[in-house]
């Protein structure tokens, strides 16, 4: 899977464009989320379930995960609302709508959203434009090929990624090369069956880890409580 960043956008006019030719390979809908205050209006699929596709399936269990919003983006996004980010670089692994790379932009930081999807980054420019009005740059990644170019960042975070044990190492490595010395790592997760694993692999990798929170979450008949992770290098 090549990783160059598809689509790209240099001007609000190219991302208009660009929700255009969504809304017309899409039946989309708009999900409006209240982030610290601020409301955010995410343009997503109508229905995920109309985006699985039994080819991506059997090729590697491919789900289109990334067409929801979930609880864990809710919290991460929140706290990143709280964070100072001028002069700050974030990454995040997994940006699925762009709810957090929102968060983020709002209060500064320059952004580098990734996905395994190439939807996952078009709808996440369009989201970041319409509602921080910043043109957030995207790369498409593969954890299980995580290229060596992305540098290193202030601050990287992901929201409900572990759900698979495989993922575990993959998510450590990719921590592990993106995190400087004095850099901050965040992972939202509600309880995921990956988490364990993750934490050991840290470790094993020379990160440290620790629990800044739980935090519940609930809106209409969800209910989680959703584990803010920190990893750092020591």
């Amino acid at each position: 899977m090549s990783d160059a960043a598809p689509h790209p956008v240099a001007t609000g006019a190219d991302v208009d464009a660009l929700a255009g030719i969504l809304e017309r390979r899409f039946r989309t809908a708009h999900t409006l989320v209240q982030v610290a205050g601020r409301d955010v209006d995410l343009l997503h699929p109508a229905n995920a379930d109309d985006l699985i596709s039994e080819a991506d399936y059997v090729k590697d269990e491919r789900l289109p995960y990334w067409a929801d919003v979930w609880p864990s983006s809710h919290v991460l996004a929140a706290h990143v609302a709280g964070l100072e980010g001028s002069g700050r670089r974030i990454l995040e692994l997994g940006c699925g709508l762009g709810l957090v790379m929102t968060a983020a932009a709002h209060v500064g930081f320059e952004g580098l959203a990734t996905d395994y999807y190439e939807d996952a980054l078009l709808f996440a420019q369009v989201n970041v434009w319409r509602n921080a009005g910043a043109l957030v740059a995207v790369r498409l990644v593969d954890w299980r090929d995580f290229p060596v170019d992305l540098g290193t960042f202030d601050l990287v975070v992901a929201s409900d990624v572990l759900y698979e044990r495989s993922y575990a190492p993959l998510l450590a490595y990719a921590y592990a090369r993106t995190l400087p010395r004095g850099g901050r790592g965040i992972v939202a997760d509600p309880g995921r069956i990956g988490r364990d694993a993750f934490l050991t692999e840290c470790r094993g990798r020379g990160l440290a880890v620790r629990t800044m929170a739980e935090v519940p979450f609930a809106a209409g008949k969800i209910r989680q409580s959703i584990t803010l992770l920190e990893i750092s290098r020591p």
